[in-house]
């Protein structure tokens, strides 16, 4: 039944999002593929959610869906719909047990719906099995091997399901598992596991050793999508909660107290020039190189930011490597600061007919890349031993310590050296 009902594309599912109002919704749904109603029903802002009604067309969309997409949707629906839904599903029970789970561990991202066979049954048998348990049509991606108590002792690859004879046992072709969860395991680490051993589903297995469920690779894709787009709004400054379709109110919400943070920090910078603001007014060819030396040492820094959160989000820092890692960085904006200094102290000479501001100016870009290189790997890995996420508006703070010390290089060595 659910074959033959439409499919859309990604562009015609936003545009069913933003056009469709809440009461019309559950009735456009029940029209849609069951993976293209969980899919619409992700992208739907929460107060819209919770808007729909306990009405037989929500249950009927709901039912079928995979038990792992219905208890991500019911998550989201208010508390008299879940009772209604949890009470009529077939499956309720299942969906139930799942909700316990937090959405953001391998027990969340689980399906409960696996393919399994006893290890003291023959190959044939185990064909026979599988052919009864896929009767309503779901994809096989991997076949589990459990005992009388339902713990997982291996695997079945199917082209050894198919190729070997129907006669030998189970538990003589089948494999040990690459890897398996824990329930309780986080969604990012589920998403390494998986792509390490480059699986398409991992086993969820409790402390007992007993198979909960499985995880997809479709699952994983959803789960790094989520992440990465969570990361990328954190690092601009924006909150992660902020819906990417949300309206305006929600934006300011979310982003204006990040602004406000950037404006007490950029503050400091400004005290900076207020500090030198006599140097400044006997000379004047300073404010031209302030902003570039800035920008210059903002652009480094947000380089080494980028490339250590990255490193961190991978898992490729270990505690005692971090000082190594902020090394590289600072040698690395060295040496970039070295071969920009040299370009601007050239111009600086040109333009100002003389040596001394041009070598004012090496020093300011030398020496702020160093500082750049530095903070951009060290303010990440200080606020993740803090327990804080290193996404969290580190881009900031790097901008204003190099906008800071950019300023501070330059008009400090300019009142040393040329006044």
């Amino acid at each position: 039944m659910s074959g033959e009902r439409q499919r859309l594309t990604s562009d015609e599912l936003n545009e069913l999002v933003a056009t469709t109002e809440p009461a019309g919704l559950v009735e456009r749904l029940a029209e849609l593929h069951p993976d293209d109603a969980a899919e619409v029903m992700r992208l739907v802002p929460e107060d819209t959610l919770r808007q729909l009604k306990p009405e037989p067309e929500l249950l009927h969309v709901v039912e079928d869906m995979a038990d792992d997409d219905a208890a991500d949707v019911i998550a989201e629906l208010s508390s008299d719909t879940q009772e209604y839904l949890l009470e009529e599903l077939t499956e309720g029970d299942t969906v139930e047990a799942l909700l316990a789970y937090h959405p953001e561990t391998a027990g969340g991202l689980m399906t409960t719906t696996v393919a399994t066979v006893r290890a003291d049954i023959t190959v044939g048998e185990a064909i026979e099995a599988l052919r009864r348990q896929s009767g309503d049509g779901d994809e096989v991606y991997q076949v589990f091997v459990v005992d009388e108590g339902a713990r997982l002792r291996g695997i079945l690859p199917l082209d050894r399901l198919v190729l070997v004879q129907p006669a030998r046992p189970v538990a003589a072709v089948m494999q040990e598992p690459a890897a398996t969860v824990a329930p309780s395991l986080d969604q990012e680490q589920v998403a390494r596991t998986m792509a390490r051993y480059n699986l398409t589903t991992v086993p969820v297995v409790d402390a007992r050793g007993i198979l909960l469920g499985q995880i997809t690779f479709d699952d994983v894709i959803d789960v790094v999508e989520a992440e990465q787009t969570e990361d990328i709004l954190k690092f601009a400054g924006a909150s992660s909660d902020e819906e990417l379709g949300g309206g305006w109110f929600e934006a300011v919400k979310s982003r204006l107290p990040w602004l406000y943070l950037n404006l007490l920090t950029a503050f400091l910078a400004g005290g900076v020039v207020y500090v030198f603001q006599s140097t400044i007014s006997r000379m004047v060819a300073l404010a031209v190189w302030m902003p570039i030396i800035a920008g210059m040492g903002g652009n480094a820094g947000t380089q080494a930011l980028a490339v250590t959160v990255r490193r961190l989000a991978l898992g490729m820092i270990p505690k005692d490597r971090a000082w190594r890692v902020i090394g590289k960085e600072a040698f690395v904006g060295a040496v970039n600061g070295a071969a920009n200094g040299i370009v601007v102290a050239i111009v600086a000479t040109i333009i100002h007919e003389g040596p001394m501001l041009g070598l004012v100016v090496l020093g300011a870009m030398w020496g702020n890349l160093i500082v750049a290189g530095f903070a951009g790997a060290f303010i990440p890995l200080v606020l993740e031993r803090f327990g804080v996420d290193p996404a969290v508006a580190s881009s900031i703070f790097v901008t204003t310590f190099t906008d800071v010390c950019g300023f501070l290089l330059l008009l400090g060595l300019a009142s040393t050296v040329l006044l």
